[in-house]
Formats: structure tokens, C-alpha cells, sequence
């Protein structure tokens, strides 16, 4: 999730007097920039306005398509790369707090030559502009395109910045959208004290700041950290800050991004549990990856929090561990390092579990599209290295997928994949499994086993189009028959995002992972209904689910008391296992068939939380005595 992101075109901020002197001669001697300085684009009149006229009191411009002069203020942060531009703002406003007095003015592929501190006069074409495009569901950025821009003068005092802090920040997080329009709330007036989102938006491009904010999500590739404003907002132990419901959005988060050149100062690493020290100020930003964002002209000092990485204890003799891993489309194009840490975590963090179910193993070729499905090479290479690592030789069993068939990286052919230390455990194989011959439940000697070891569950069903199979085995541990399924449900792509313009979004994606849920449970239910089957079967179904332990889909598939979801097992503020927009959040799942009775479960922080990553996802480990 959250891995590709082309660069955000734009981004939106107060003005300064509309009688100044020095602006009316600058007009009059007309100091243009040489950013545009070319004919309007609208074939109309240019209407003199200022900001909080183009803003409006909702989401969308009263003065949206038209062509505006006049736009006065002083500008207060510069953008000179990726969407470049300015923002500008009028430091007197309109007194209104739903009107924004900032705006974004777009400049195209040319570097912005304003400078911050200068009062500009502005002519532009109002737009509304949706990062990541209009069907995303994201929100719009209200900005001036095409801009003809003049200088009036320079080293002008900057607008106080607007403090944000937990207590003015409201606790509703968004309001509810017009059902006549799938949920819109772009038409709604804003209420800026009710709604951490209206609230955003009452400020798009206006300076606003921080101060001392915990981090609650790392710093990544894209030069982007989260903070939160109110740190005693469903808390993690490790300083995160919990997504644990639908309804929990935590609005105290935020994103902070620098707009200071990376060679000049280069962006800080963090990690959960750090803090931003100092002060952070900045236009307050909009894009489809995280939403509301302040864009730092002065961006603070991060202060190490001293967060470890964790390790999972041994399992004693006569338990059995079974753990999950995504390790992120690992191929044999990977450098070694990436090998060496994915092992080197299976034999130090996770204690070299017995039976390791693997998702988003490539094959041979990695994303090269060349028709190659064997990933022999690729589970050969981190199998090695495990042992150079000090841990087992492990051997593996998987079935490899229908060229294409199995969604993920183009060309990648993700697949899960079963691990298995066979001086502790050992696999039943069966043969007759393939791609697209499903394995059954068959009972013998009164116990569930499969017809085919490895075997795939219900491929031909719809609901594994353009998915990943799960993929199921039979073990023999100390007498007795385990039965384990490795999953990796549907994405999330393509929902609606939480911050977007419609409230509450819609979750499409889920319609798949439902329906995956059942085929799992289905199978799960013939290990207790097969012909010949007498005793209850241990099964083990764990993995990515993509989805939350609150989702319909974490309710179907332990509905009927087929199984029992171990998360619960643990404190609900351990209950994390990824982190996504400065949320801690669960998108693996381990559950249990009633036959294993006691267990314990430990989802072992060694990634979701911290900047330098081998995987974006945390591994989980159950041991229990079938």
C-alpha cells in the first residue's frame, strides 16, 4: 500500500492592503515577474477580488473557471520543484474564519521567481484542482493557474502563522455527506469548529505552525513524516496512535512535508515515537496521499525516541510456532542486503519459527514481465540466507500461479508461500496441486486432511480474480495433523480515502475481500462437516488480509464460531500491524480453528514503525501445543 506515487501537481494560502501605495504604483509601473507575463486564458474581463472571495466558506470556489486580478498578499511559501509555485495571502482577511486567506498559485513547469516576503499582486484563472485526479475521491485544492504575477515590493513582515494545537483542533473528524450525492460534502458549508476537516480547509494555504509534535508515522522516500496533535489520541506503547475503528480517525494527525531543497537540508529520518522539537511553519498543504499537509518553510528538529526493534521469544519444546511474513515482492533482483535482513529477522525477531507463511514472493524474473512463474531462485536466495543468518535450513512448498492471473507488481507474480523447519516439523505432501485445481477436506483415520498438499483453496472461485490464491498445508507436528492457510487478500485499492470529499467513504475493494472471506471460511467449515472427519481439526488461517480486525471481513470469517481471531488475545492498543497516514492499524491477521485452545500470539514491531524498513508490514507469531 501506498508504495507508487506520481509527484501532486498543486497546492493551495492571506493578502496584503488593497490601498497600499506601494502596490498602486507597482501596478502602475508594471513589475511583472517573468513567470507568465503572457495574455490571459479567459476570454472574459479579469474581475478584481480578493482571496477569501475566490475561497468561499466551502469546499469549492464561487469564482471556479474564471479569470481573477487583483489578488493581492504577501507570499509566504515557495515551491521549486515537483508542483511548483507559491503561496500567497492576505494579511488583513475578511474576518470570516470559514474563508481561507491563502491560495496556491501554480506556476507550471516554471521555478517560481516570488520570493517569501514579497507583496505580489496577482491575475490568474481560478481552478480546482484534484491531486491524484477528480475519481479518486480525494478533495480539491482551490488555486490560481496561468498566473501573470507583479512584485510590488519585497522583505515584507510575513502573516502570524495560525498555531495548531490539540485544544483548537475539534473532535469530530469530518461531517456527513449529501446521500443525493454519493456522501459529497463539497457543497456543505463550513463549519471550522465542529470538524477537524472543515477545519483544514478553513486554512488551505494559510501559514499555519506547530510545536513539540510526537511523530506517528515515519519519515519515507517521499520526504514526509506524520505528527500528531493530540498524542493521548488512542495511543500505542510505542507512540503511535491506533486507527480502531471506522469511527476512530484520530484528527490530530497531520502530515508534514519540507519545502526546503533536499541538498540544502536534506529531510529528517524518523521514526514512531520520535518528536519534531522546535517549531514547524508552512502554507497548510492538500494531496491524495494523506491529505492535509503542512508544507515546512522552517521545519523543526526530529528527537530520537529510542524506539527498538522488537524480539519474539523461543517456542519451548512442545509448542509450535507458526508465523506470517510479507516481505514485500521480494525477487532475485533485490540486493543482498534485502535478503539478509528479511533472514536475519526470521532467526533474530522471530526466533526461527517452524512454519513460516511468506506473502508477496516473486518469481524468478521479479517484475520482469517475460512469462517466468517458478520462484525457485528467489525462495532458494532467502532460504540461504537464513542459514547464513544462524538459522534452519528451512524447505519450502507453494504452487506456482497462471502467468498473470494473480494481481500485484505486473510481471511480479506475487504468491504465498509455506517455509517449514523440518528438523521440528514436517510437511504431508500430496500431490495433484496446481493452480487451478482446488484442494478439499477429506477425513481420515477421523481426522481433517487435504486431498492435494500443497493445494490452493477454491482457485476457479470469482472471488480470487486477479488476487492471490490461498494456499494450504498439511503438517505433523509431535502426532498430530495441523492444517495451515497462508492468505493474501485483495487490496484496498481504488476506495475512497478517509480525508476525501466524500463522508463516510465508500469501501469498495471490501466486496472482494468479503467475498474471499467465505471461500476460506467455507473450506475451514468442510474440516469440521467431511465425510470421515470425527475429531476437531487444528487449523491455523493467517496472513495479509488487507482489512482491519473490525472489517465485515474479519467478521465473516470467524462468524459461526469457525474461528476465533487471535488479536483479540492481546491488549487492544498492541493490536497493530502496519502504519498508514500516521496510523497504527491491522492488516495481518492470525486466526485459530476451537480445537486450538490456548495460544499466544505476538506481532513482533520491527518495520510499520520506522523510516529504514526490509518490509512495510510486521510479522506475527502464534505458538500453542496442538
Amino acid at each position: 500500500m501506498n508504495a507508487h506515487r506520481p509527484a501532486d501537481r498543486a497546492r493551495p494560502f492571506r493578502q496584503p492592503p488593497r490601498g497600499s501605495l506601494a502596490l498602486a504604483a507597482a501596478v502602475a509601473g508594471g513589475l511583472c515577474l517573468p513567470l507568465v507575463c503572457g495574455p490571459g486564458s479567459a476570454a472574459a474581463e479579469p474581475v478584481a477580488v480578493r482571496i477569501a472571495q475566490i475561497q468561499g466558506d466551502t469546499r469549492l470556489s464561487p469564482l471556479a473557471g474564471e479569470r481573477v486580478t487583483g489578488v493581492a498578499g504577501v507570499v509566504t511559501g515557495v515551491r521549486a520543484f515537483g508542483s511548483r509555485g507559491f503561496w500567497v495571502q492576505d494579511p488583513v482577511g475578511d474576518g470570516d474564519p470559514a474563508t481561507s486567506e491563502g491560495i496556491f498559485v501554480y506556476t507550471g513547469d516554471a521555478v517560481p521567481e516570488a520570493a517569501v516576503g514579497d507583496a505580489v499582486e496577482v491575475e490568474g484563472t481560478v481552478e480546482e484542482y484534484y491531486p491524484g485526479g477528480v475519481d479518486g475521491g480525494g478533495q480539491s485544492l482551490t488555486q490560481l493557474t496561468d498566473p501573470r504575477v507583479t512584485v510590488v515590493s519585497s522583505g515584507e513582515e510575513l502573516p502570524e502563522p495560525v498555531e495548531l494545537t490539540g485544544d483548537s483542533l475539534p473532535r469530530r473528524y469530518a461531517p456527513t455527506g449529501d446521500p443525493e450525492d454519493g456522501g459529497g460534502i463539497e457543497g456543505l458549508p463550513l463549519r471550522e469548529d465542529e470538524f477537524a476537516l472543515d477545519h483544514y480547509e478553513a486554512l488551505e494555504g494559510m501559514v499555519v505552525s506547530l510545536a513539540d509534535a510526537p511523530v506517528v508515522g515515519p519519515s519515507t522516500e517521499y520526504g514526509e513524516l506524520w505528527v500528531t496533535l493530540r498524542p493521548e489520541e488512542n495511543p500505542t506503547p510505542r507512540g503511535g496512535t491506533r486507527y480502531s475503528s471506522y469511527a476512530a480517525h484520530n484528527p490530530g494527525r497531520l502530515k508534514v512535508e519540507s519545502l526546503i531543497p533536499f541538498a540544502e537540508r536534506p529531510f529528517p529520518e524518523a521514526n514512531v515515537g520520535d518528536r519534531l522539537t522546535g517549531t514547524t511553519t508552512g502554507p497548510l498543504d492538500y494531496d491524495s496521499f494523506g491529505g492535509y499537509t503542512l508544507a515546512a518553510r522552517e521545519l523543526g528538529e526530529v528527537a530520537d525516541g529510542g524506539l527498538d526493534r522488537e524480539r519474539t521469544r523461543p517456542q519451548r519444546p512442545g509448542e509450535l510456532a507458526v508465523a506470517a511474513y510479507n516481505v514485500e515482492n521480494l525477487n532475485p533482483g533485490d540486493p543482498a542486503e534485502k535478503f539478509e535482513r528479511l533472514a536475519g529477522a526470521v532467526v533474530e525477531n522471530l526466533a526461527s519459527p517452524d512454519v513460516l507463511a511468506v506473502e508477496e514472493i516473486q518469481d524468478d524474473s521479479g517484475p520482469t514481465d517475460d512469462g517466468t512463474v517458478t520462484a525457485e531462485e528467489t525462495l532458494r536466495l532467502f532460504t540461504e540466507a537464513v542459514v547464513a543468518a544462524g538459522g534452519p535450513r528451512y524447505e519450502w512448498r507453494g504452487i506456482d500461479p497462471v502467468d498473470g492471473a494473480d494481481g500485484g507488481q505486473p510481471g511480479g507474480n506475487i504468491r504465498n508461500v509455506l517455509l517449514f523447519n523440518p528438523a521440528r516439523v514436517s510437511f504431508v505432501d500430496r500431490p495433484g496441486g496446481d493452480a487451478e485445481r482446488a484442494t478439499e477436506v477429506v477425513g481420515r483415520r477421523g481426522e481433517a486432511t487435504l486431498s492435494h498438499s500443497p493445494g490452493r483453496i477454491a482457485p476457479a472461485d470469482e472471488a480470487w480474480h486477479d488476487s492471490r490464491k490461498p494456499l494450504a498445508g498439511e503438517f505433523r507436528f509431535r502426532g498430530r495433523t495441523v492444517l495451515v492457510v497462508a492468505n493474501h487478500f485483495a487490496s484496498k485499492g481504488g476506495d475512497q480515502p478517509a480525508h476525501g470529499r466524500f463522508q463516510p467513504p465508500h469501501r469498495g475493494s471490501e466486496e472482494q475481500r468479503l467475498a474471499q472471506a467465505r471461500a476460506v471460511r467455507d473450506f475451514v467449515r468442510e474440516t469440521r462437516e467431511a465425510e470421515g472427519v470425527r475429531r476437531p481439526a487444528n487449523v491455523v488461517v493467517l496472513g495479509d488480509l488487507n482489512d482491519f480486525e473490525f472489517s465485515a471481513t474479519a467478521e465473516v470469517l470467524t462468524g459461526g464460531g469457525l474461528l476465533e481471531n487471535a488479536l483479540d488475545s492481546l491488549p487492544a492498543r498492541e493490536r497493530y500491524t502496519y502504519v498508514f497516514d500516521g496510523q497504527s492499524q491491522v492488516l495481518d491477521q492470525t486466526l485459530v480453528s476451537p480445537a486450538i485452545r490456548r495460544y499466544e500470539l505476538d506481532v513482533v514491531h520491527i518495520n510499520a514503525e520506522f523510516a529504514d524498513q526490509a518490509s512495510d508490514h510486521d510479522p506475527q507469531v502464534l505458538r500453542f501445543r496442538p
